[in-house]
């Protein structure tokens, strides 16, 4: 059982930069795939980018190649989304999930959510 505490959302302007965190439980955390989503007001959840347990792999959604890194210490139990250069298309609430397997990019396939942390970011 894994359970997942995201935070670092709030509202900043185009062009600005955010760093999301998530913070895991459970003595496991390093055979997790980690990823991070979001969802838009009226949208479908969106993957947004991955990182292998190790954190040697790394996989982004195109839109944000570029702009977003994601990162991971396996010492703190904790997954990072740095965000640089927020767009108003980037607006949504960011969650967190775990999976056993890399690879995956649909919700489904993530077995572990957090509760999510908004991100706004106006014109």
């Amino acid at each position: 059982q894994v359970q997942l505490v995201e935070s670092g959302g709030g509202l900043v302007q185009a062009g600005d930069s955010l760093r999301l965190s998530c913070a895991a439980s459970g003595r496991t955390f390093s055979s997790y795939t980690m990823a991070w989503f979001r969802q838009a007001p009226g949208k479908e959840r969106e993957f947004v980018a991955a990182i292998s347990g190790g954190g040697g792999r790394t996989s982004y959604r195109d839109s944000v190649k570029g702009r977003f890194t994601i990162s991971r210490d396996n010492a703190k139990n904790t997954v990072y989304l740095q965000m640089n250069s927020l767009k108003p298309g980037d607006t949504g609430v960011y969650y967190c999930a775990a999976n056993s397997i890399w690879g995956a990019v649909r919700r489904s396939e993530y077995d572990y959510w957090g509760q999510g942390t908004q991100v706004t970011v106006s014109s």
